[in-house]
């Protein structure tokens, strides 16, 4: 599972103006926590633009596969799409096509992809794999998508359909021994794979067999994932047993907590941001249900958003009171530097 020749990968989509863009966004970033004030040098590195809400799935901590949002459900549109790529600019390094819903369900899906590298953009995409087939697997390797997430969340049908309901575990099999199969056969090194395992307590025991299963199909990599619960305080019947693999600590009076430190700081309000499958633009992914629009990227120029009041005003907010911004509240992002 050798991460190097998807690291090369990701190096030879840096230019020297991407560079340059990084280095001066990390530098504002860093003046503007010292100050407690938003200053902003550059534009986004990276993004996320939603291809479509909609989910096949119904897992339970999902407002997709739940369909509990308020916002509507819709697909992005391909000239949309290009209007994204025309308005955020050159210096954009890296876009996970994904945010919610199940990117397949987007009949044109591989077109903005190909939109993307035409830019050479490094693509990446999440998947619960269950439209994949053998001639779809041949035509995503053709796209030049560079890594693709296969969510699996068990290796037996049970465990995974615990959590993936309504899900066929041998479909995702299926698919991803049809993606290694479509890269030998092209002789392509991407997309890199990646099988992702969100540990929750009905499938923490199969953790170990996760890993073997993916050596055996011939995945490049494994990501276990803690679960974003939105009922932990009392515990959660999702929350597993082993603390490493949860986000939540338990405290001596029984109650639990998120583990990790939280600041009043968070890369991502400089580094990043996630666009709605209609183009609205909102601070992060914990954001699912666009409580916090910050604009549109259809009907505002990409540059007067980005250094907008509205903009900067939540940037300060979360240089100062992050801790009561709720989106915030369940984040591991503000005990972090980097990505």
């Amino acid at each position: 599972m050798n991460k190097t020749k998807d690291f090369l990968n990701l190096f030879k989509h840096l230019t020297i103006f991407r560079v340059y863009n990084l280095l001066i966004l990390y530098f504002s970033f860093i003046v503007s926590r010292i100050f407690k004030r938003p200053f902003v040098l550059g534009r986004p590195f990276t993004v996320s633009i939603e291809p479509t809400t909609a989910c096949n799935l119904s897992c339970p901590e999902c407002p997709s596969g739940l369909k509990q949002f308020t916002r509507s459900t819709g697909k992005l549109d391909l000239e949309v799409n290009r209007k994204l790529l025309r308005s955020i600019g050159r210096q954009l390094f890296y876009i996970n096509y994904y945010f919610q819903g199940e990117p397949f369900l987007h009949t044109n899906f591989l077109e903005l992809i190909k939109d993307a590298k035409r830019e050479n953009i490094y693509t990446s995409t999440s998947t619960n794999a269950h439209f994949i087939s053998k001639k779809v697997a041949e035509e995503i390797v053709e796209s030049g998508l560079d890594r693709l997430i296969i969510s699996i969340d068990g290796v037996t049908q049970e465990t995974y359909e615990g959590y993936r309901v309504t899900g066929k575990l041998q479909k995702v099999i299926e698919a991803s021994k049809a993606l290694v199969e479509a890269k030998k056969r092209l002789h392509s090194a991407t997309p890199h794979l990646i099988f992702q395992f969100l540990v929750v307590k009905p499938n923490e025991h199969e953790v170990p067999k996760i890993f073997d299963l993916a050596k055996e199909i011939g995945i490049n990599e494994v990501r276990l994932k803690s679960a974003q619960l939105y009922e932990y305080a009392k515990g959660n019947p999702l929350m597993p047993q082993q603390e490493k693999y949860a986000r939540y600590k338990k405290q001596k009076n029984g109650t639990y907590v998120l583990k990790y430190k939280t600041g009043n700081h968070c890369w991502r309000m400089w580094s990043s941001c996630v666009f709605t499958w209609d183009a609205k633009v909102v601070p992060c992914c914990f954001d699912k249900d666009a409580q916090y629009t910050l604009g549109s990227a259809v009907t505002e120029n990409f540059d007067s958003l980005w250094n907008s009041s509205k903009y900067q005003e939540f940037r300060s907010n979360v240089l100062t009171k992050r801790n009561h911004i709720d989106i915030c509240k369940n984040c591991s992002e503000g005990s972090k530097v980097w990505l």
